[in-house]
């Protein structure tokens, strides 16, 4: 079976991918409590550190697997992207902009067949382009030959409009070219996603929005409707997918997400369908917890397409190549 480790692993949406492609995760690495008390829910059966990333070695991480430098099949990641999300306040000199650097500490001391480190588009426009070359220099610098591609998950069995940045490195001593899954022609609607689902307690709106929904349609945003009122709250059409899930708001006031035909936000039973996370996965916290755990996530299918490409095209077609040159 291939094996991957996770770092920035979040509640488990690439996990979820990784294990319906079928490999078997050996560890994963996470810094936020409500995060990896989730992530233990769901998957009991894997290790998982609540460590700083900053204060794991590779070193360690092969003694607790039992793994030699170069045996690792996958090595994944999902470096903190507040810094370049264009839903925020882009700034090249955030902090969080060089977690990536974490990453490669760990990737160099590993040395794994392949990597995958995913983040946000926003991280190769305007500004930030600069940052990206910088990235996808290091990671070459590696030892690996990488390649990188803009990709919506909408397009791999989504329902939701979210691109993001993939990276995938294939050591170079493997001498095979890094490739990415092809597209659908078709997406899955909002609509199709939740139907099933019973009756949905929600939230109430906040006082902000309450009387701006009701004269919203479909595809509208709450400044169209009232201006000052928010670009970012959106009432969803039924027949597209929904729009990304974020983190960083609160999804009741400012950010909402609208339902195409009733004056609510969605449940969290909707955002899961909406992210692809089983309707028994298990989430805590208050309802902009568990909203938070599903808009920081990889979406979960989205990873298992990517992970399905990398076993069936990349991995094994390694056959008996012998790890080389990674000492």
């Amino acid at each position: 079976m291939v094996t991957v480790i996770s770092t920035f692993a979040g509640c488990g949406g690439s996990s979820l991918g990784y294990k319906w492609a079928g490999y078997k995760e050996l560890l994963a690495i996470e810094w936020e409590d409500n995060a990896v008390q989730t992530f233990k829910l769901n998957f009991p059966e894997v290790p998982v550190w609540q460590r700083d990333i900053c204060s794991v070695t590779g070193k360690e991480i092969l003694e607790f697997t039992g793994l030699k430098k170069g045996e690792l099949d996958l090595f994944d990641g999902s470096p903190p992207c507040q810094g370049f999300s264009t839903a925020g306040k882009r700034k090249v000199t955030d902090s969080r902009n060089d977690l990536f650097k974490e990453y490669v500490r760990i990737l160099k001391d590993l040395q794994p067949k392949v990597f995958v480190m995913e983040n946000v588009s926003g991280m190769i426009k305007g500004t930030m382009k600069g940052k990206f070359l910088e990235i996808l220099q290091t990671l070459k610098d590696c030892g690996y030959n990488v390649k990188c591609k803009l990709m919506n998950a909408m397009w791999y069995d989504v329902p939701q409009s979210r691109q993001r940045v993939i990276f995938i490195g294939v050591r170079n001593d493997l001498e095979i070219e890094p490739s990415y899954p092809l597209p659908k022609e078709t997406f899955i609607s909002f609509g199709e996603a939740v139907k099933g689902l019973p009756k949905q307690t929600v939230p109430e709106l906040s006082n902000f929005i309450k009387d701006i929904v009701p004269k919203m349609k479909q595809g509208q945003c709450a400044d169209d409707v009232k201006k000052g009122a928010g670009f970012q709250t959106v009432r969803l059409y039924n027949n597209k997918p929904c729009t990304t899930i974020m983190k960083m708001l609160s999804g009741i006031g400012f950010g909402a997400q609208i339902h195409p035909f009733e004056n609510r936000v969605l449940s969290i039973d909707e955002f899961k369908r909406c992210a692809t996370f089983p309707d028994d996965f298990k989430l805590i916290g208050k309802y902009q917890d568990q909203k938070a755990r599903l808009g920081n996530a990889v979406m979960p299918k989205f990873m298992m397409h990517i992970a399905k490409h990398i076993k069936e095209q990349i991995l094994e077609k390694t056959g008996v190549k012998q790890v080389a040159n990674v000492s």
